[in-house]
This record gives structure tokens, sequence and C-alpha cells, in this order.
């Protein structure tokens, strides 16, 4: 059974940073893109960052809109079947549910499967 965990989110004031994990299990994880969306209150649920499968010898793709350009660094650790978002100089614009997902191979902003979410709060 494909399954999601994220973590890592909360309350934090602006300014400040976080860093979100994803804990998946029941599949291959290195031949899984990784993509972090998000909903904000009251908006549509809106992919920001995501990160290819790649292979042992070069970095994996990402991609990162116009948003999240900057201040937001995915990553993924294969050897743990886990992936990261890390987030700096956080906004309350930021505050919104943070959900991990994968799809298989490529960012296709399809995924296959979605985690739970995990809420990060920015004060101002």
């Amino acid at each position: 059974e494909v399954q999601l965990v994220e973590s890592g989110g909360g309350l934090v004031q602006a300014g400040g940073s976080l860093r979100l994990s994803c804990a998946a299990s029941g599949f291959a994880f290195e031949d899984w893109a990784v993509a972090w969306f998000r909903q904000a209150p009251g908006k549509d649920r809106e992919g920001i960052v995501c990160i290819e499968s790649g292979d042992p010898d070069t970095a994996p793709v990402t991609y990162y809109t116009d948003t999240a350009k900057g201040r937001f660094t995915i990553s993924r650790d294969n050897s743990k079947n886990a992936a990261f978002l890390h987030v700096d100089s956080l906004e309350p614009e930021n505050t919104a549910v943070y959900y991990c997902t994968v799809e298989h191979y490529y960012c296709s902003g399809y995924p296959d499967y979605w985690g739970p979410g995990t809420r990060v709060t920015v004060s101002p």
C-alpha cells in the first residue's frame, strides 16, 4: 500500500524558516517524482515544486513555480524514502496545508498519490 506522510508543519513567525518532510512507503520511491502542492485558505490547490526520480549518476531535475523560486527548495533522499521541502523567509501568504505527492518518474503535474497534508501557519 502506498503511503505518504508529511510532517514538520506548525505555527511559524514571518521571516522564519521550516523544513517539511515526506516519508514514503509501500512502493519503489526512487522511481517516482515527488511534488509538493499546497492549498491556502479559500484558494485552490496548487503545485509549487517537483523533483524527478533521476538516476544514480546525476542530480534529479527539479521544477519550481515562479512563486516558489528563491525561497523554496525541494530535495530527496532515496536511501531514506524521504523528500523534503525547505522554505526560507516565510510570509503570512505561505499559510496553507502542504501536501506531498508522487507521480511515476516525471513531473507532469498530475500526481498519482497524495499524503494527508501538514498545516503551516505563518504569523505576521
